[in-house]
């Protein structure tokens, strides 16, 4: 049966602007490189990927999200504003987290989320 989460992806259209994106304006660190077409993020023991090599999905599809988990949300979506990063959804609260949601250079949706303590 299932053991745990393998990766998500996804696809986009341009690996050199999205790398940009999630290695520079997100900050995520490098872990695998696949001939620059699949490009693996490690995030504390989960595997977050993009590719440019999926004929059968597109960039900016909606449908699954990623939440990444942030240790300050108001200081994280006030950076992708100064940064000029597309904000799909604006600050939401929960009871249980708070959460906004933006896009990468293919509109692709990222949840940038928060848990209450």
């Amino acid at each position: 049966m299932i053991k745990g989460l393998a990766f998500v992806v996804y696809v986009v259209s341009d690996m050199d602007r999205a790398r940009r994106f999630y290695e520079q304006t997100l900050g995520l660190k490098l872990d695998g490189n696949f001939q620059n077409q699949w490009v693996e993020y490690d995030l504390n023991g989960a595997t977050f990927a993009i590719t440019a090599m999926d004929p059968d999905h597109q960039p900016g599809t909606r449908g699954a999200l990623a939440a990444f988990e942030v240790e300050d949300l108001d200081f994280v979506l006030e950076r992708m504003r100064f940064l000029g990063v597309p904000l799909a959804k604006e600050m939401q609260t929960t009871p249980v987290c708070r959460f906004g949601v933006i896009q990468d250079p293919d509109g692709n949706e990222l949840v940038i989320h928060q848990r209450k303590s």
